[in-house]
C-alpha cells in the first residue's frame, strides 16, 4: 500500500487527560509535530500528547478519514474510552483497519516501515 493511498485516523491522550482527534497522511510525522508544537495544532501546543490511544487506517479515501474524524470528534468522553479499548467497533467499512500497539511501536521506532494493518 503506498504511502498516499491511505490515511490515519487518530486519538492523543494529552497531559490534561482529554482526548484530541485528527487524522493525517503521516501518522509518525504528524504526532512528532503535536509533540514538539510544530504544527497548526494550538490545543495540542498547549496540552502536549503524552500517547496515541488509538489509530486506525483509512485506504484511499480522505473524505471517509474526514468523516471518522468528525463522528469521533461528536462522542463523548466515555464514548470515546470505549472506543479506544475496543478500536474494531469503527471498523465496520472494508477499507478501515485497526493497527495494534506493538506495530505502532514499531512504526514510531522505524517511521520509514509501512503499517500492517490487522
Amino acid at each position: 500500500m503506498s504511502k498516499s493511498s491511505y490515511f490515519w485516523v487518530y486519538i492523543l491522550h494529552c497531559e490534561n487527560n482529554a482526548y484530541y482527534t485528527g487524522y493525517t497522511t503521516d501518522l509518525i510525522k504528524r504526532y512528532q509535530s503535536h509533540q514538539d508544537g510544530s504544527g497548526q495544532c494550538k490545543y495540542t501546543r498547549s496540552f502536549k500528547p503524552l500517547t496515541i490511544a488509538q489509530c486506525w487506517l483509512v485506504e484511499g479515501d480522505k473524505a471517509l478519514a474526514m468523516k471518522i474524524e468528525r463522528q469521533i470528534k461528536s462522542l463523548s468522553r466515555a464514548m470515546k474510552k470505549e472506543l479506544i479499548m475496543k478500536p474494531e467497533i469503527l471498523c465496520v467499512h472494508q477499507y478501515v483497519h485497526t493497527i495494534s500497539h506493538q506495530e505502532l511501536q514499531r512504526m514510531m521506532n522505524d517511521p520509514g516501515l509501512s503499517p500492517t494493518p490487522r
